[in-house]
C-alpha cells in the first residue's frame, strides 16, 4: 500500500525482549487487497510464555509507585502526540476505515492515555468506622485499593489502537502486567503501541513485561484466559466469543464489551433534522463496524413520512470509496467474509418483506449505505449485530411502545431518544434497559471517562479509566487492634 511503518523491533513482546521464533501473515488494506505488512503470527507456546513472564512481574509491578506509574501514561502520551500522522495513516491501511474514523480514533486514544494518567491520583481507600460494633471498639481499619494480578486484554479489529488502550492504560494505572492480544487482522498499531509502552516503563523503573503482546488464533486466546494465575480477563468483541470466555475464564474476573444493536428513537416531538443527522453520522461511522452505530431507528407514526423523506434526501451526502481520501465517508468492510455475510442479512430481510429506501449495493468495494424499511423483528437484520453500514426503519404508534421495543432486544448497549420533552427523556433514562441512555445525540457518543459498557447480552463490567481501574483492583481491609 507504500505507507511508512514504524519502526520498533520484530517479533512479538513477549518476556524481557521480543521473540523472532513465529510464524508470519500478510496485513492486507482492505479496501483493495493490496500488501501492507508481514506481522508475527504467535502460538500457543507464546501465549505460555507471556502468562508465565507476567506472573513473575505481578509483585514487581505491584510495587511501581504512583508517581512512577503516572509519568508512565504521560511519556506513552507525549510519545503517540509526536507520532499522530503516522499512527492515523497504519490504522487506516490496517483496518480500512476512513481518514476521518481513523482520526477520531488516534486522537480519543491520546485523551484516554492523559486521563488514565489523572485517575492513578485517585486510586485509594477509606477509613472504616470499625467501633459502630461492640466487637469494634478501640479498633482502627482501613482498606486500600491493590492490584487484582495478571490482566488478559482481548481486543477486535474495529478500533484496534483505542481498544488496546482501554485494555493497557489502565492496567497500567492500576499496577498489573497485562498480555494483550489483538485482533488477527489488525496487530500492527498494538505492536506499535507495545513497544512505547514497554519503553516509558522501563525508563521509569518498572518491568518491560508489564506490557506484553501475543498475536494469533483462539486457541492462543483460550490458552490466555483458562489460565488460573490470571486476575482479571477484559474482552472486546463479539457476544458469541465473549460469552465463551466468560465460561472459559470462570471463576476469575471478566469484563466484558460485547456486541449490541444499538437503537435511536425519534419521538413526535424530536427535531427531525437533527434526528436524520444523527442516523446519518451514527450509522456509518466506522463503515457501520461499531457495536453503538445506529442499526434500528424506531420513529413515532406521526412524523414517519417527514423522517423518510428527510433521510432520501441526505443519504447521498456519504460518499463511499477509498478511505485515504479526506471526503470518504463508508469506505470496505474489514474483509469479503463480513461484506457476505451483511449483504446476506439485507437480501433475507427484503425476502422477509422489508423494502429498500436506499443501498444493498456493492460499490467501490463497499456496501453502499443501506436503509431497509419494516425489517422483520425477527429477522437477524433486526435483532443481531449486522456490524456494516446497515439501518432498518419501524414505525410505532408512540414512545411508550418504542421503548418497548428497545427492549425486545437481547442486547443492551447504548440506545437514544430525540424528544424536546424533558418528560420523555427521563422516562427513557428510567426505562430502557441498557447501559447508556443517550438523549438527543448518537447512540455511538462516548466519552471515554465515562463508565461504559452494557447489560444483558452485552456484557459485563465497565471501561473508562476510572471505572476500569476499579474493575483491575481489590479492596484490602486492613484491621488494627492497638
Amino acid at each position: 500500500m507504500g505507507i511508512e511503518l514504524p519502526e520498533h523491533p520484530a517479533g512479538l513482546p513477549v518476556g524481557p525482549g521480543w521473540r523472532t521464533d513465529t510464524d508470519v501473515a500478510p496485513v492486507v488494506f482492505p479496501y483493495d487487497g493490496s500488501f501492507v505488512a508481514d506481522a508475527p503470527v504467535g502460538g500457543v507456546e507464546h501465549a505460555r510464555a507471556a502468562l508465565e513472564a507476567g506472573v513473575a512481574v505481578v509483585r514487581a509491578a505491584g510495587k511501581v509507585g504512583s508517581g512512577a506509574r503516572r509519568r508512565i501514561l504521560l511519556d506513552v502520551a507525549a510519545e503517540l502526540q509526536r507520532e499522530r500522522e503516522k499512527l492515523v495513516e497504519m490504522l487506516i491501511a490496517e483496518t480500512g476505515k476512513t481518514r476521518i474514523d481513523c482520526t477520531v480514533e488516534v486522537d480519543r486514544t491520546l485523551f484516554t492515555w492523559t486521563a488514565a494518567a489523572e485517575e492513578v491520583a485517585h486510586t485509594h481507600g477509606e477509613t472504616v468506622p470499625l467501633d459502630l460494633q461492640p466487637s469494634g471498639d478501640g479498633m482502627i481499619g482501613f482498606w486500600t485499593r491493590r492490584p487484582i494480578g495478571l490482566v488478559i486484554g482481548i481486543a477486535g479489529f474495529n478500533y484496534p489502537l483505542l481498544l488496546a488502550t482501554h485494555k493497557i492504560a489502565p492496567a497500567v494505572a492500576a499496577g498489573c502486567p497485562v498480555v494483550c492480544k489483538p485482533a488477527p487482522t489488525t496487530p500492527l498499531a498494538t505492536l506499535w503501541l507495545a513497544d512505547i509502552v514497554r519503553r516509558a516503563a522501563v525508563a521509569h523503573g518498572a518491568p518491560a513485561e508489564m506490557v506484553q503482546v501475543v498475536t494469533g488464533d483462539a486457541a492462543v486466546g483460550r490458552e490466555l484466559v483458562t489460565d488460573p494465575r490470571v486476575g482479571a480477563v477484559s474482552f472486546t468483541g463479539s457476544a458469541a466469543v465473549g460469552h465463551q470466555i466468560a465460561r472459559d475464564a470462570a471463576p476469575r474476573k471478566t469484563l466484558l464489551e460485547l456486541g449490541s444493536n444499538a437503537a435511536l428513537v425519534i419521538a413526535e416531538d424530536a427535531d427531525l433534522d437533527a434526528a436524520v443527522d444523527a442516523v446519518l453520522r451514527g450509522g456509518f461511522y466506522g463503515n457501520g463496524q461499531a457495536c453503538i452505530a445506529v442499526q434500528r431507528v424506531i420513529v413515532c407514526a406521526p412524523v414517519l413520512d417527514a423522517v423518510l423523506e428527510k433521510l432520501a434526501a441526505r443519504i447521498g451526502e456519504l460518499t463511499v470509496g477509498d478511505p485515504r481520501h479526506p471526503g470518504t465517508r463508508v469506505a470496505a468492510l474489514i474483509d469479503d467474509a463480513a461484506t457476505a455475510r451483511a449483504l446476506e442479512w439485507v437480501t433475507d430481510a427484503v425476502d422477509s418483506g422489508a423494502r429498500l429506501l436506499h443501498g444493498g449495493r456493492v460499490v467501490d468495494r463497499a456496501i453502499e449505505p443501506t436503509v431497509l424499511i419494516d425489517v422483520p423483528t425477527e429477522r437477524p437484520a433486526w435483532c443481531e449485530e449486522i456490524f456494516a453500514p446497515v439501518v432498518g426503519i419501524r414505525s410505532v404508534p408512540d414512545v411508550d411502545a418504542a421503548f418497548e421495543l428497545v427492549d425486545e432486544s437481547r442486547y443492551g448497549l447504548h440506545a437514544s431518544v430525540f424528544t424536546r420533552s424533558l418528560a420523555t427523556a427521563f422516562r427513557a433514562i428510567e426505562t430502557l434497559d441498557v447501559g447508556g441512555v443517550i438523549v438527543n445525540e448518537v447512540p455511538g457518543f462516548r466519552s471515554d471517562v465515562m463508565p461504559y459498557g452494557g447489560v444483558k447480552d452485552s456484557g459485563t463490567g465497565r471501561e473508562g479509566p476510572r471505572f476500569a481501574i476499579e474493575e483491575l483492583t481489590v479492596a484490602r481491609m486492613a484491621v488494627i487492634r492497638p
